[in-house]
């Protein structure tokens, strides 16, 4: 009996002949315009896409499930999926967009350039004094993943001095001054004017940038958030932002997420706020990334070869 692929992700025409022509021995099962049924979920050997609890918990044969987002802390919680279902990401697919979008706030935060459009909506024609530059400035990026690393190189390539954080530290890349531990932080925190959180959701990161960790800041310094919100105490941020401690905060990712209407860092001018959508390109260059990674796991469980992403369910890492 052939195994089922569920796909449940819009699958663009021209990726499902290549889809088709490597895998001629699955049933593939296209899921883009309604919701898969019952018999399909009970059917899939594998699946592509995030699917809910609920349809995992009909999945009576699922052995692989491949994300569609490098994000997969809520997959690896108990009893989320089958017993010995195989899960991997899409990390890899998302780092030139989110990168540059980390670029587009860090030149406009140490350019004033948000301030700058208030003042145009006031007609006001002010000076707001002194601006940050790029090529001087230090910066520290929390998380050497696809995302970080890719950012890091950017702002290297910018003349920025830059240092990295990652879990496990090994040979320290061309483009960072210097590489340090997790446990490391505040040995380096200080003498950053812009620090860039690209973390994924984990118990070891939650809270990582509490009040106190925050006050061990540079004062003046930057703060963008595009891993998770839950790293970064919000009030803490916005006591921060509020008494100048820190110059301004660039966040794609906050907590609680979506944010409250009535919550006051709304209104902290020197905070930029957008709802999570770094990654987002609507069929732009992330689409064919995603199919890309897709299909080169496909090849690699065919071939017994080692997956790409693949994540441990216990330790909620990448292998």
């Amino acid at each position: 009996m052939k195994k089922t692929l569920l796909v449940m992700m819009t699958f663009l025409p021209e990726f499902r002949a290549i889809l088709e022509a490597l895998a001629p021995e699955l049933d593939i099962v296209y899921c883009e315009k309604q919701p898969p049924t019952e018999e399909d979920l009970k059917r899939a050997s594998y699946i592509w896409g995030n699917p809910s609890e609920e349809q995992l918990s009909l999945c009576e044969r699922l052995e692989w499930l491949q994300l569609q987002t490098a994000g997969h802390d809520r997959y690896v919680l108990p009893g989320v999926l089958p017993k010995g279902a195989m899960l991997c990401n899409c990390s890899g697919a998302y780092g030139l967009a989110i990168s540059e979008f980390l670029l587009a706030h860090t030149l406009v935060l140490m350019r004033k350039l948000h301030l700058y459009r208030d003042l145009q909506h006031e007609h006001s024609w002010s000076h707001l004094g002194r601006i940050g530059i790029v090529a001087r400035s230090s910066v520290l990026v929390v998380g050497i993943g696809d995302i970080g690393a890719r950012y890091a190189q950017k702002m290297h390539a910018l003349g920025a001095r830059v240092f990295g954080i990652r879990r496990q530290v090994d040979k320290k890349p061309d483009y960072l001054e210097a590489l340090y531990r997790m446990d490391q932080i505040d040995d380096i925190l200080p003498q950053c004017d812009i620090v860039a959180l690209c973390l994924p959701n984990h118990p070891e990161t939650e809270g990582l940038f509490n009040r106190e960790r925050i006050a061990k800041m540079k004062q003046g310094a930057f703060l963008l958030n595009v891993g998770r919100g839950s790293a970064v105490d919000t009030e803490a941020l916005c006591d921060a932002l509020e008494s100048g401690a820190l110059a301004g905060a660039g966040l794609d990712v906050v907590e609680p997420e979506p944010l409250p209407e009535n919550h006051r860092l709304w209104n902290i001018k020197t905070a930029m706020i957008t709802p999570h959508c770094a990654g987002g390109d609507q069929f732009g260059e992330i689409y064919p990334s995603i199919i890309e990674v897709w299909c080169e796991n496909l090849r690699r469980l065919q071939a017994d070869e080692p997956m790409l992403n693949r994540v441990d369910i216990e330790t909620g890492y990448r292998v």
